[in-house]
């Protein structure tokens, strides 16, 4: 509809007097008015009768598969042992024997800390020992000398008991003499600072000739040493991964496909060793680990990974198609659905995950149902479209490529 208002030609305009403010005001609104209806005369030129022809779209059969649920999450590789590797003992670093960034087995040599002293002192803690063993076994001796005494009447019961007390007396200073000793052998011990596990070591921190202080409440790291294999994979799931793979087999076990930067795909596999107690109620989140097997040392800790969770290989069938034939409406998802007239239809649909490059669709569509791929943008439900036929698989390959 369109308002059209021609002036007529008799009409003359109406002169407003400068000096009479009622017909100035009259005069100013008037202008707005005519502009409008000016507007209102401007209309589109009629068509020249002929109709454009329907476009060109290329359509494709929704594919129906079997499909396995499966999510996927960042992840993190971690070290089942780190250990930041200390002195126990104060001295003066004497020698490292080992190469940083090598791989180092239990118990082999790391660092050696100046013995002598500990030595010494293990010496003299010796010596105080076989003093006090000396004077405890004189005081047994006149223990029993007394005992016999005593049943001859021969000394008194005060004499005896004095006996007695001094064997139990020199008793305990011999413990102390050996806790002293032990205590010593041990501190010589930890000049000798040996790898605590098998793995790969860092770094040294501190060089031949400083002194370490061991004794200090949070003494100076030495080196660092990282089990190897396996590895830890960690990673967060949210609530629902854990309602549709975990909660339902908490004690089986569940493996993990593991990822790396340097490929497309999952091709590693790790076992679920850890799920934690609770759900992070300010994320929605759960911490995983996942046990990796890493017999070459090719996963280091620290590197970037990806990891994909399966529901127990339990496949169901499901509506597959092309990413590109979904399009969106606000908040809303739909598919263009070509009838046996080639005439689109809207259809709302509920979209799920990724499966061989094609998108389930949850909810909307049924399989075979033929759905616009390319054209989206050139037409709309309701109208008429001249469909070139194409492949849904060979869609989605394009679309990886």
């Amino acid at each position: 509809m369109r308002c059209v208002i021609r002036p007529e030609s008799s009409a003359q305009p109406m002169p407003v007097s400068p000096t009479n403010p009622r017909r100035r005001r009259r005069a100013v609104l008037l202008v707005p008015l005519l502009c409008l209806l000016g507007a209102c005369e401007r209309v589109a030129p009629p068509a020249d009768g002929v109709a454009a022809p329907p476009p060109t779209v290329t359509v494709a059969a929704a594919l129906a598969r079997e499909v396995v649920d499966s999510d996927e999450f960042p992840a993190r590789l971690a070290a089942v042992e780190s250990i930041a590797v200390r002195a126990r003992v104060a001295g003066y670093l004497e020698a490292i024997h080992f190469t940083p960034g090598s791989l180092v087995a239990a118990g082999d040599l790391l660092f050696i800390i100046d013995p002598r002293p500990f030595a010494a002192r293990l010496a003299a803690a010796r010596a105080e020992r076989a003093d006090t063993a000396a004077d405890l076994e004189l005081a047994r001796t006149e223990l029993a000398r007394q005992q016999a005494m005593l049943a001859d009447r021969a000394t008194s019961e005060r004499e005896f008991a004095a006996a007695r007390a001094s064997v139990a007396r020199l008793e305990a200073a011999l413990a102390a003499r050996d806790a002293a000793v032990d205590s010593a052998r041990l501190d010589l011990g930890y000049t000798r600072i040996t790898a605590p596990v098998a793995g790969r070591v860092g770094k040294e921190e501190v060089t031949v000739g400083n002194l370490v202080r061991g004794d200090a409440p949070d003494s100076p790291v030495l080196t660092t040493l990282v089990s190897v294999d396996p590895v830890y994979v960690e990673f967060e799931a949210d609530e629902g991964a854990w309602l549709r793979y975990l909660a339902a087999d908490r004690g089986a076990d569940v493996t993990v496909e593991v990822g790396l930067a340097d490929a497309d795909g999952f091709p590693y596999r790790a076992t679920l060793a850890y799920v934690d107690n609770r759900v992070d109620s300010m994320t929605g989140t759960l911490r995983l680990r996942a046990l990796l097997d890493n017999p070459h040392g090719r996963f280091l800790p620290g590197l970037a990974a990806r990891v994909r969770l399966r529901a127990n290989n339990t496949a169901r069938r499901a509506v597959l198609i092309a990413d590109r034939a979904i399009g969106t409406d606000q908040s809303r998802r739909f598919v263009l659905v070509v009838d046996e007239d080639n005439v689109t239809h809207y259809r709302e649909v509920v979209p799920g995950r990724l499966a061989e490059g094609l998108r389930v669709i949850e909810q909307g569509l049924e399989p075979d149902e033929r759905i616009v791929v390319n054209g989206l943008q050139r037409v709309r439900a309701g109208s008429a479209v001249v469909p070139e036929q194409a492949d849904m698989r060979e869609l989605a390959v394009n679309d990886d490529g």
